[in-house]
């Protein structure tokens, strides 16, 4: 009895893939080629993110971040991978969809401050305003860039302070980058006296700037009288050198300018006062036994 059972059931079988076997095939097919799309998808996804990396690393991009991205694009073709694997085998992708996309919403609202700080961050990857080791200005923050992290911008000061700046401000404001360019204009403004003849303080001054063998002579050279301000003729020189020198070559014009005009007896005025006191009489009958006093006095600035 249990033969027959036995015979009956492989029998039921076979009609059953006799009938289906249509059936059987596409399902077969459709497994063949999921299992195709995931090992395509994860070889894709692993050639992406080795060439976003490289790429990064060629231009010199902080390893953090190229590891970041590179890591960001492997999982988001891998994300894309499962998804048409799904649809492959016959799965509605539509539903799994929506739940990613509402899952993303919601981690989206609760993190709107780090994901624009992340925005940022991939924006200054993308454009490069600033790279590490360059000395910027971030809205009033300067400093040499430290680190470029993906949610903020390492700096550090002159006085060797560390100033974290979050990538959402730096994006947003002015950033003045001081280190970008070859070459840089050295601007100085010089207070002489009235009295200073504006042809020999041109020439003393110019001579200065001459003599300096760090200036690029060949970009130009500018000694021009500026301003009669209230108590000084400010002239102001204009000059060019290497980045890397410029603030050796503008300390040492201020010292070698203030030397050349004190050889040549130019003096440099200061903020003076002149105060008048005016003595008047009393009238007979309202003298005093203390003597005359000053009623007034009035005073002028130089």
């Amino acid at each position: 009895m249990k033969d027959l059972n036995v015979v009956d059931g492989l029998h039921g079988a076979g009609d059953w893939l006799v009938n289906n076997q249509d059936l059987l095939i596409q399902y077969a097919v459709n497994i063949v080629a999921a299992i195709a799309i995931l090992v395509i998808g994860s070889i894709a996804a692993r050639v992406a993110s080795n060439m976003v990396n490289r790429v990064m690393k060629l231009r010199g991009i902080d390893t953090t971040i190229a590891g970041f991205l590179s890591a960001l694009v492997r999982y988001g073709v891998l994300a894309f991978t499962f998804i048409a694997v799904l649809g492959r085998v016959g799965v509605q992708t539509t539903s799994v969809i929506a739940v990613l996309g509402a899952a993303g919403l919601a981690v989206g609202l609760a993190l709107q401050g780090s994901l624009s700080n992340f925005a940022a961050g991939v924006l200054l990857v993308i454009f490069r305003p600033l790279r590490v080791g360059e000395y910027v200005d971030l809205g009033g923050v300067a400093g040499t860039v430290n680190q470029m992290q993906i949610f903020s911008t390492t700096l550090c000061t002159g006085d060797n302070k560390i100033i974290v700046v979050p990538n959402g401000k730096v994006i947003a404001g002015n950033i003045i980058n001081y280190s970008r360019e070859p070459n840089r204009r050295v601007d100085i403004v010089v207070g002489v006296g009235y009295n200073a003849d504006i042809d020999v303080v041109k020439k003393v001054l110019g001579d200065v700037i001459a003599a300096d063998k760090r200036i690029l002579h060949a970009k130009g050279v500018i000694v021009r009288l500026n301003e009669m301000a209230p108590s000084s003729l400010n002239f102001v020189t204009r000059s060019w050198t290497t980045t890397a020198e410029y603030w050796n070559v503008y300390f040492d014009l201020m010292e070698n300018f203030k030397r050349a005009l004190d050889a040549n007896n130019i003096n440099i005025p200061f903020p003076q006062m002149d105060v008048h006191l005016y003595r008047t009489a009393r009238r007979e009958s309202g003298v005093s036994s203390r003597g005359p006093r000053l009623p007034f006095c009035w005073y002028s600035l130089l």
